[in-house]
């Protein structure tokens, strides 16, 4: 099966893709192209389906550059030596040509940055924890000291969870009142009296149309509801199993 690679026009020029689990060596609950290092995959398999994705976006799998991700609010800056291991953070820019930029989700936001006048890229994974921290405001201030300007950029969220499928605690939601009590607005009841449904995209496009950038958009792909295409740490805990694959959404100039 060929891979499938999810872009979107407003990003255009610059080469990028949200992939979806299509197209992988990863067998059984893995199924498809797992990229991530971390699931109890084979990592033999895990290489291939990397090598795949640099080879879809013409690097070698050196110049694949990803983060070790924690829910941080970190930006990691890469200038032309790639780093031997990952650096600790959420995000990732660079104005160096020939790198490709990488982000594992499995329902958290992968969000993918251009400023094209300025030939400045980024990349965040940003789920409940470090949206509310300030990831997306930190990639746009990192992208900001390689020359970009945040009017200029263009931000993308990727496949991720939608509100219908992310039922959250009432603590949950007070965690989003005490913050700023306008969250309120991307909250819905949920089926329990004590339960809320919450918004990540919406959520995520706030903070970054906030955060001054020239454009925001979600490419409305829910995570949870399509088995077939997409990995989902939710869906993956609601069915029992064991693990689960992580997507990849690359940048690259």
């Amino acid at each position: 099966m060929t891979l499938e690679i999810l872009t979107s026009d407003d990003l255009v020029p610059v080469r990028h893709g949200f992939f979806t689990r299509r197209g992988g060596a990863s067998s059984g609950v893995f199924s498809g192209l797992n990229c991530g290092p971390g699931s109890s995959d084979l990592s033999e398999v895990v290489q291939i389906n990397r090598g795949r994705v640099a080879s879809a976006m013409g690097v070698d799998l050196a110049h694949l550059v990803n983060v070790h991700q924690v829910h941080s609010a970190d930006v990691a800056v890469i200038g032309d030596t790639v780093p031997d291991t990952p650096p600790v953070a959420d995000a990732i820019v660079t104005a160096t040509p020939g790198l490709a930029l990488a982000i594992l989700t499995a329902d958290c936001q992968p969000v993918l940055f251009s400023d094209p006048k300025a030939g400045v890229i980024g990349a965040a994974h940003a789920g409940w924890r470090g949206a509310l921290d300030g990831v997306l405001e930190a990639t746009v201030d990192a992208m900001e000291t390689l020359g970009a300007n945040r009017a200029d950029i263009t931000a993308v969220i990727g496949p991720c969870i939608s509100q219908s499928a992310y039922e959250v605690s009432y603590e949950f939601f007070e965690n989003f009142i005490a913050d700023d009590p306008d969250n309120s607005r991307f909250f819905s009841n949920g089926v329990s009296p004590d339960k809320k449904q919450f918004d990540l995209p919406a959520y995520g496009l706030h903070r970054l149309r906030t955060a001054g950038v020239g454009q925001a958009l979600w490419t409305r792909h829910c995570t949870y509801s399509d088995p077939e295409r997409f990995y989902s740490y939710r869906r993956t805990t609601h069915a029992g199993e064991a693990d689960y694959g992580r997507l990849i959404s690359v940048i690259r100039l």
